[in-house]
C-alpha cells in the first residue's frame, strides 16, 4: 500500500471511477451566482451550472477552497493514514490562487505536504494528477514522482475555442465596445494556456471558419509529435461538438481513450457557453 496520498482541486477533469480508483482526495473550489454561494462538484454539478450561468444576472465568480477547507482534507487524510505523505497538486497558479492556499494550509498541519503547481486546469491537469497518482499506488518516493510531474507538466497542453466574447467583457477581460464590436462582427477567438499558466489569445476570426482553421492547426500540432500519450476533449454545453471531435481525434489516435467531458467552472466562466478544449499529452 502506498505511503503517498493524492489531493487535487475541483478544477480537474478526472472521472468518478479515476477519482475512487486511486482514492484521490477532491477539495472544492466556491462558485458565487446572483449571490448565491456553491460548493463546485459538490452542491452545484457542472452542468447545472452552465444552466444557471445562462440565466443568471452576473458573471459568477469562481474562488478558491478557503485555506480551512484544505487544512481540514490534510487533517482527514492524516487521521485515517498518520504516517502518510501528502502530495497536493494543484490548478494553475496563473488562473487561480489555489496553490497558495494549499501551501498556507500545509503550514498549519502537522502532516507532511508537498504541494505542486500544474499550470494548467481542466483534463491537462488530471493528466499530472494521474501519473502521480499510479506512481503513489505503485510504492514509488516522493521525489521521483516529483521529478516525473515536472516532466508530464511540460508535456501537458490546452487548447480552446470560443464563439462568444460576452463572458470576457463581463469579467473585464475586454472592452464593453471591443466586446460589442467583436460579437457584432462575429468574432471567434482560439486561446491556449501559455507556459505561466495563463490564458493566452492566440487566434482571432469571424465566423465558425475561424474556429474550424484554429482545431485543424491544434490538430495539425499534435501530430508534428513522435509520440501521444494522452488526450481529452473538454466542452461547455456543447456536447454534441466535443463528441464529434473525439471522433476525429480517435480516427488518428484509436489506441488512445479519449474522455469527453463537461468543463468547469474556471474555465467556463472565462469563455462562455459553447467552448471546446483539446487538451493532450505528447513528447
Amino acid at each position: 500500500m502506498s505511503n503517498i496520498r493524492i489531493v487535487t482541486d475541483s478544477a480537474v477533469a478526472l472521472t468518478p471511477e479515476e477519482i475512487q480508483k486511486y482514492e484521490i482526495t477532491v477539495v472544492p473550489l466556491t462558485v458565487q451566482i446572483d449571490g448565491v454561494v456553491y460548493e463546485d462538484g459538490v452542491t452545484l454539478q457542472r452542468e447545472a451550472f452552465l444552466e444557471q450561468m445562462a440565466v443568471s444576472q452576473n458573471l459568477p465568480q469562481t474562488s478558491q477552497p478557503s485555506i480551512g477547507k484544505f487544512q481540514a482534507a490534510y487533517e482527514d487524510i492524516r487521521t485515517h493514514y498518520p504516517d502518510a505523505e501528502i502530495l497536493s497538486i494543484h490548478l494553475s497558479s496563473g488562473l487561480s490562487g489555489t496553490v497558495h492556499a494549499a501551501e498556507q494550509a500545509a503550514a498549519l498541519t502537522s502532516a507532511e505536504i508537498t504541494t505542486f503547481d500544474t499550470l494548467n486546469a481542466d483534463r491537462s491537469q488530471a493528466f499530472q494528477v494521474l501519473v502521480a497518482a499510479k506512481m503513489a499506488q505503485s510504492g514509488a518516493k516522493m521525489s521521483d514522482i516529483l521529478t516525473e510531474l515536472e516532466q508530464v507538466r511540460q508535456e501537458s497542453h490546452t487548447f480552446l475555442s470560443f464563439t462568444s466574447l460576452d463572458n470576457m467583457v463581463a469579467g473585464g477581460r475586454l472592452s464593453k465596445a471591443s466586446g460589442i464590436i467583436g460579437n457584432l462582427l462575429n468574432i471567434k477567438v482560439g486561446a491556449g494556456v501559455d507556459t505561466t499558466g495563463s490564458v493566452e489569445v492566440l487566434a482571432k476570426g469571424r465566423g465558425m471558419k475561424a474556429i474550424a482553421k484554429f482545431n485543424d492547426g491544434v490538430i495539425a500540432k499534435m501530430q508534428d509529435y513522435s509520440e501521444m500519450l494522452a488526450i481529452g476533449v473538454s466542452h461547455a454545453g456543447v456536447p454534441e461538438v466535443a463528441e464529434k471531435m473525439a471522433q476525429r481525434l480517435n480516427a488518428i489516435w484509436p489506441e488512445i481513450k479519449i474522455e469527453v467531458m463537461t468543463t468547469g467552472p474556471i474555465i467556463s466562466t472565462h469563455t462562455g457557453i459553447g467552448a471546446l478544449a483539446i487538451l493532450y499529452r505528447a513528447r
